[in-house]
C-alpha cells in the first residue's frame, strides 16, 4: 500500500484515477508521494519515506530539485497537460495587444452613464483602432507542447511563424506545421518578426534573454508576448523600449510591480493554465505518472532524472539504483547479485546529467544484506526495492 499526500487542492478527476493500492494521508511524512502545484517546497525537510514528487503543471521553481536528486527523489511534471489552454491564452494576448480592446472596453465603462455613448462610441472609436495579424510575422522562442500548438494555430490564422528551438524534440517536429520556418539563430527572429512568443523554460542561459540588446535587434513596434516565466524577459528594459516606441505592446501573464498597469503593458493574473480543463489533465497525469513509479520503478517525464521504462515486472524481483553518473558503476552492482548466485534477467541503466538511474531485474527477491552492499557503494544515493 502507498500513501500520498497533496501540498495544493488537485483536481479530484485525478485523484480518483488512483486504485486501490494508495490511500490519502494527512501526514506528509508518511507519504511515499506527493502531488504539488504551486506550493514552495525548498524550505521543507523532506521525509526518508518520500519516493515522489508529481507537479501537476510544467514549471518546477518551486520544488528543490537537487535536493530531491542526491535523495533519491523523482520529480514529476506534466509538460502538455495544460498546452491547450495557455495556447488559446497566447492567441488572445495577440489579439488585445494588436486590437487595442482592452482600451475600448475602458473607454465603454467609464462612459456608461453617457446618454449619448452610442453617437460618441462612432466618433471615439478609432483611437482604438488596430492591425490585423493576419499576414504578420510571428517569431516563436521554443518549440515545446505549447510553441507547436501556437505555432499551428497562427498559421491556420494566415500568419507567417518562425520557430526558433535549438532542442527541438522529435515529436514537436512531427507535430509542426510544415510551413513554420524553423531558423537556426534567435536573432533572425528578432529582426524579421511582429509578435514574438516565448516559450522556453527557465535556465540560466535563458533568464532575461528579452534584454536592451534583443530588444535593439526588433523591428520597430514589436510586440513581445511572455506566457512562459516573468524572469525570461529583463522587463525594466521593455519598459524602456515602450517609452522609446521601439515595443508596442508587452503582455505577460505575470503580475508584478515593474509591469502592473504600465503604459503600453497588458498585465494578465496568471490565467494561461488556468481552466478546468487544464487542471484536470494536469491532475490525471501527475496521478499516472506516480502510480507507474511507485508500482513499477518506471520514470516517465521526470525532471531530476532520466526517463526509464521496463513496463511491468514479472521476474521475482525489481531494484532500482539511483546514483552519480560515473563509471564503473554497473560492474559494481551486478557484482553484488553475482556475488550472492543471484541471476540479473534484465537491466536498464540510464544517466540525466550528473545522476543515473539503474533498475535490475532479478531471478530471486533481493534480500537485505544485498541492498546494503548496494548502498555502501560510492556514489550511490538510494537503493529501492521495488518488488
Amino acid at each position: 500500500m502507498f500513501q500520498y499526500y497533496c501540498l495544493n487542492p488537485i483536481a479530484q478527476v485525478g485523484l480518483e484515477k488512483f486504485t486501490q493500492e494508495f490511500s490519502k494521508t494527512d501526514d506528509i511524512n508518511q507519504a511515499q508521494g506527493i502531488l504539488v502545484r504551486s506550493a514552495a517546497m525548498h524550505d521543507m525537510e523532506l521525509s526518508d519515506q518520500l519516493l515522489a514528487v508529481a507537479r501537476a503543471g510544467a514549471g518546477v521553481n518551486n520544488i528543490p530539485l537537487d535536493k530531491c536528486a542526491e535523495k533519491g527523489i523523482v520529480v514529476f511534471n506534466t509538460p502538455g497537460a495544460n498546452a491547450n489552454g495557455v495556447k488559446e491564452l497566447v492567441i488572445a494576448g495577440m489579439l488585445l495587444a494588436s486590437r487595442d480592446i482592452v482600451g475600448g472596453i475602458n473607454w465603454v465603462e467609464a462612459s456608461k452613464a453617457d446618454e449619448n455613448i452610442a453617437k460618441d462610441t462612432e466618433k471615439e472609436k478609432k483611437r482604438f483602432a488596430g492591425t490585423e495579424i493576419q499576414d504578420k510575422k510571428l517569431g516563436i522562442i521554443g518549440l515545446g507542447a505549447i510553441g507547436v500548438k501556437v505555432a499551428n494555430v497562427a498559421k491556420y490564422m494566415g500568419m507567417e511563424v518562425y520557430g526558433y528551438d535549438p532542442y527541438v524534440s522529435v515529436d514537436a517536429a512531427w507535430n509542426l506545421n510544415r510551413d513554420v520556418k524553423h531558423v537556426l539563430h534567435v536573432e533572425e527572429i528578432y529582426e524579421n518578426c511582429d509578435i514574438i512568443t516565448i516559450h522556453v523554460p527557465l535556465l540560466d542561459s535563458t533568464k532575461g534573454m528579452i534584454d536592451k540588446e534583443a530588444i535593439g535587434k526588433m523591428k520597430d513596434g514589436v510586440i513581445i508576448l511572455n506566457f512562459a516565466r516573468d524572469v525570461l524577459v529583463n522587463e525594466a528594459d521593455v519598459l524602456e523600449g515602450i517609452k522609446a516606441g521601439k515595443i508596442r505592446r508587452y503582455v505577460s501573464d505575470f503580475p508584478n510591480p515593474v509591469t502592473a498597469g504600465r503604459e503600453g503593458c497588458i498585465v494578465i493574473p496568471h490565467l494561461g493554465a488556468s481552466t478546468e480543463e487544464s487542471e484536470d489533465n494536469c491532475a490525471k497525469m501527475a496521478v499516472k505518472e506516480m502510480m507507474n513509479y511507485l508500482k513499477n520503478g518506471n520514470i516517465v517525464n521526470s525532471v531530476n532524472y532520466p526517463n526509464c521504462d521496463m513496463g511491468i515486472c514479472d521476474q521475482a524481483g525489481r531494484v532500482a539504483i539511483f546514483h552519480k553518473n560515473i563509471a564503473n558503476m554497473i560492474t559494481k552492482f551486478t557484482a553484488c547479485f553475482g556475488d550472492e548466485g543471484i541471476n540479473i534477467s534484465d537491466m536498464t541503466n540510464k544517466s540525466k546529467g550528473e545522476v543515473a538511474y539503474t533498475m535490475l531485474d532479478i531471478e530471486q527477491p533481493a534480500e537485505e544484506r544485498i541492498i546494503k552492499k548496494l548502498e555502501e557503494i560510492k556514489g550511490v544515493f538510494r537503493v529501492r526495492v521495488v518488488k
